[in-house]
């Protein structure tokens, strides 16, 4: 790369951060023209490129990018003495390159209208609505769990293997996008991460790779959350940056889902998040609240608290502080803390129709 072309790149890097905070201001804009504009045709695309592929693309792209960035500060570290100009020139240049890559092949979803605006949901809620909406999913959760055959006290297993699940993830996808267009899914591009153990390390279930358009799940967590997991990041495959909003739609593709199992994952799903709101509001209540949920479902629970509590170590703390911070750069104020919402959502969205 010739150094006036860096010094143009390096130049446009605090540029395209200033034209990103503008865009803050005008999200119908990024809606239109972007997230149900170009978007749409740009993921369709690498779905349908690299989604027959039976293994991650993405996760092999990052390995290689990572071994070339050890090889390369390994080679040039003497130069922050020797050539520091150029040095710097050098890393600021590919970070403008990457960072208009990134914001050009999904990022730029961060800015697009919020979910309840585009579903006229309101964002408000008080604590007699969230106890009255927790009581319905509870209600329903015990329900299906014995619909699908199981005692109250029985932990429910997966029926499926992880490519069956993957399959039947388009099912609700299909029935959603009758109601919602802009979730129509097709084709599939959801695999397992190679890199599932270090995933488990830094404590996520799983990511979408903006670059290749694929979605990874963590394998290991072969628990009732898998499904939730899937359809979530299908949901950042469909461009839907914000967790919260990515959450939802995964709730309701699995809750719209044909088959039982997916349907009730769902639902315990939704319900884990207004039981946690409760417990923020009204301990008394949530306690109470508790003696009425299937015993059953509350060690699909502590199932899944005692997986990730097995895998704590200290660079989870680190790599959950630098994904929050991510988040908040690009236009998530709450960054991965952001419960309230996802419960406004529910309780706003199923107020006047049946679970």
């Amino acid at each position: 790369m010739q150094k006036k072309t860096k010094l143009i790149l390096v130049v446009l890097l605090p540029i395209q951060i200033l034209v990103l905070q503008l865009l803050k201001y005008v999200p119908e804009f990024i809606e239109t023209f972007y997230s149900t504009g170009i978007f749409p045709f740009i993921s369709k695309t690498s779905r349908f490129i690299f989604g027959w592929i039976p293994f991650s693309v993405g996760d092999i792209f990052y390995f290689f990018i990572i071994v070339f960035l050890i090889r390369w500060v390994y080679k040039n570290i003497k130069r922050i003495k020797t050539d520091t100009k150029n040095f710097i020139l050098d890393i600021f240049s590919t970070l403008s390159v990457v960072y208009l890559l990134f914001n050009l092949l999904w990022g730029l979803n961060y800015y697009r209208v919020p979910l309840h605006q585009s579903l006229t949901l309101d964002t408000e809620y008080n604590t007699e609505e969230l106890i009255a909406t927790t009581k319905r999913l509870i209600k329903k959760s015990n329900e299906m769990h014995r619909q699908l055959g199981f005692h109250d006290s029985i932990k429910i297993e997966s029926p499926y293997d992880d490519k069956q699940l993957f399959e039947k993830t388009l099912n609700g996808y299909k029935n959603l996008s009758q109601k919602y267009p802009n979730l129509d899914y097709t084709p599939l591009s959801l695999k397992n991460s190679i890199w599932s153990l270090g995933l488990t390390y830094m404590g996520y279930s799983g990511y979408f790779n903006p670059f290749t358009g694929e979605a990874q799940v963590n394998s290991l967590i072969n628990f009732h959350k898998f499904p939730v997991v899937s359809c979530h990041e299908q949901a950042h495959q469909l461009g839907y940056a914000a967790e919260n909003e990515a959450n939802f739609i995964a709730a309701l593709a699995t809750i719209n889902n044909e088959d039982e199992f997916i349907k009730y994952t769902g639902y315990i799903f939704a319900l884990r998040y207004c039981v946690n709101e409760i417990a923020r509001r009204d301990l008394d209540t949530y306690h109470e609240l508790l003696t009425t949920i299937s015993p059953g479902i509350l060690k699909s629970y502590k199932e899944m608290r005692d997986f990730w509590k097995s895998y704590e170590n200290p660079f989870e703390v680190i790599s959950k502080l630098f994904w929050d911070q991510f988040l908040k750069a690009n236009n998530q104020s709450n960054g991965i803390k952001s419960y309230s919402y996802m419960v406004a959502l529910i309780i706003n969205y199923y107020e006047d129709q049946p679970f």
